[in-house]
């Protein structure tokens, strides 16, 4: 077993857990990246959100993301929007997976019986 220094066992185990502020700092590039990108904070967080629907990412990655986007004024129906206009491309199972992801993200809870 790998000797492992105890900040980064923290820190390791905050990203797991998708505490937006140590993800924030362990990946420290949303801002850069969204400006090199010439795109609205807006539009950078609908595009990052499509794009873990296309990856079929983990749900801490939904939460992150999620949050960014509300915080650039993005609407839960924009969201929605996103996840339907990627369903062609991605296809079915990737968008079934990302729904409750997503539900959860924002706060809602999961009707077993929808």
């Amino acid at each position: 077993m790998a000797e492992v220094a105890a900040d980064t066992h923290q820190t390791l185990a905050a990203v797991s857990a998708g505490d937006l502020d140590a993800l924030e700092t362990a990946i420290g590039l949303r801002e850069a990246n969204r400006e090199a990108s010439g795109l609205d904070g807006r539009s950078f967080a609908l595009v990052k959100i499509a794009s873990l629907i296309a990856l079929d990412a983990p749900p801490a990655s939904y939460m992150w993301q999620v949050a960014n986007a509300l915080e650039e004024g993005v609407t839960p129906e924009e969201i929605l929007g996103v996840l339907r206009a990627v369903a062609p491309q991605v296809g079915g199972p990737r968008v079934v997976a990302a729904a409750p992801e997503i539900m959860l993200a924002l706060g809602l809870t999961l009707d077993e019986e929808a």
